[in-house]
C-alpha cells in the first residue's frame, strides 16, 4: 500500500507547487507605505509641515513640498516637478524608513534665483517608482 501512495503524494506536492508559482507576485522591495498628504508652500515649520499653503507662486519663490507618508518602510520617496508640456524641472529621491502608523513628513523643494517661467507646473510624488500622489500649481508675476 505504501508504494501506491507515493505517486499520489508526489503528484499532489507537484500540483501544489505549480499553483503557488502561478499566484500573484509581489514587487521586490514592496512596502505598505502610502502618501497621505502633499502640501505646497513658500516656507516650512520645524516639523516639516508647510507654514503657508499655496498653489500660486512668484517667479523667485522657493517652492516647498511637504509629503506625509504612513506605513512601514524602507521605501524610496521621489518627486518629479514638471512645467507646461511635461518638461522636467527637477527630480529628487530620498530613502525613508518609517516604522508604524505615525505619519512621517519629508521635504522637497525647488528654486530658481533668476526666476521660474510663468505657467502651470505639476508635481508627481512616487513611492518605489509608482505614482502615489500629484499636485498642480502656478507661477505668476
Amino acid at each position: 500500500m505504501r508504494t501506491r501512495l507515493m505517486p499520489h503524494l508526489t503528484l499532489f506536492v507537484a500540483a501544489a507547487l505549480a499553483v503557488a508559482a502561478c499566484g500573484p507576485k509581489r514587487a521586490s522591495g514592496s512596502t505598505s507605505m502610502k502618501v497621505t498628504e502633499i502640501d505646497l508652500g513658500r516656507s516650512l515649520k520645524p516639523d516639516l509641515k508647510i507654514d503657508d499653503n499655496a498653489t500660486t507662486f512668484h517667479p523667485t519663490d522657493v517652492i516647498y513640498a511637504s509629503v506625509e507618508t504612513k506605513g512601514t518602510g524602507p521605501a524610496t520617496l521621489a518627486t518629479r516637478w514638471t512645467y507646461q508640456d511635461n518638461q522636467v524641472v527637477n527630480e529628487t529621491s530620498r530613502t525613508i524608513s518609517p516604522n508604524g502608523d505615525d505619519p512621517v513628513r519629508t521635504e522637497f523643494h525647488i528654486s530658481k534665483p533668476d526666476g521660474w517661467p510663468e505657467g502651470t507646473y505639476h508635481l508627481v510624488v512616487m513611492i518605489n517608482g509608482t505614482t502615489a500622489g500629484t499636485k498642480d500649481f502656478e507661477v505668476k508675476k
